[in-house]
């Protein structure tokens, strides 16, 4: 039987991480995403490269500013990536932001699963009248 020798990279993949894409899915997606995260771990990890870093600095401050997060580390640094079109290698920005659970959080998500009423449209306000 073969024995399949595992790099210690792979298995030390974080479960809280999440590697964001700007073109792969909408921007609440990885919002939401990272609320469960950061319920379940109590923190969370972004990373992005290139054209997707302002995605990750946008959920990041999504999160800070509805207090359910708070900034714990930042940090940047350059990828070598290979060119898919020339085959060179290329220098990628990369950036990496942990957020960890804020004093706030559970109170503040026991009550977004509340439901809002709905408000009163023209119409309603019209018969109230």
């Amino acid at each position: 039987m073969a024995t399949v020798v595992v790099p210690q990279a792979m298995e030390t993949q974080k479960k809280n991480r999440i590697q964001v894409s700007n073109t792969k899915k909408p921007l609440f997606f990885y919002v939401n995403l990272a609320k469960r995260y950061i319920q379940q771990h109590n923190e969370v990890e972004l990373s992005a490269l290139g054209m997707a870093i302002t995605t990750v600095v946008t959920i990041a401050e999504i999160l800070k500013n509805n207090g359910l997060a708070t900034e714990k580390k930042v940090s940047t640094s350059t990828v070598g990536m290979k060119d898919e079109n020339k085959g060179r290698l290329v220098q990628k920005a990369k950036i990496e932001i942990v957020l960890g659970k804020s004093e706030k959080f559970d109170s503040l998500m026991t009550t977004a699963t509340v439901a809002p009423e709905p408000a009163a449209d023209d119409d309603d306000k019209e018969k109230g009248k």
